[in-house]
């Protein structure tokens, strides 16, 4: 599996209603400074309706000013559709809507994710 891959796998496990940061995604791939390379695996995402990279925002909180699939105020109509509120700056509260993904790194921990 490929680097990409396993950030697209990552990806998919973030429920509606929820993000994640490119460096959260970076550490779930083993990868933990690989946040950049993360925000290039999803800018070629090759299944946008399968995998959910509005969900992933800067360690900030911060919406992407590139979002690949109709630019940032796409990006922030689909997470607003999603119940996450965007502010006008367009940073979202990571604190109350970021993805708890500790599950997942015991998964991964054991071996089982």
């Amino acid at each position: 599996m490929t680097f990409f891959d396993r950030v697209y796998e990552q990806v998919k496990q973030i429920p509606k209603g929820k993000v994640a940061t490119y460096g959260q995604i970076a550490r779930l791939c083993g990868s933990p400074k690989a946040s950049r390379a993360v925000g290039y695996a999803l800018h070629v995402n090759p299944e946008q309706e399968n995998i959910p990279c509005h969900r992933v925002v800067n360690r900030f909180g911060g919406l992407a000013p590139s979002f690949i699939f109709g630019g940032v105020n796409a990006q922030r109509k689909l997470l607003e559709n999603e119940g996450v509120v965007v502010g006008e700056d367009g940073i979202i509260n990571i604190k109350e809507y970021g993805w708890d993904d500790s599950e997942g790194d015991i998964l991964k921990t054991f071996g089982l994710f």
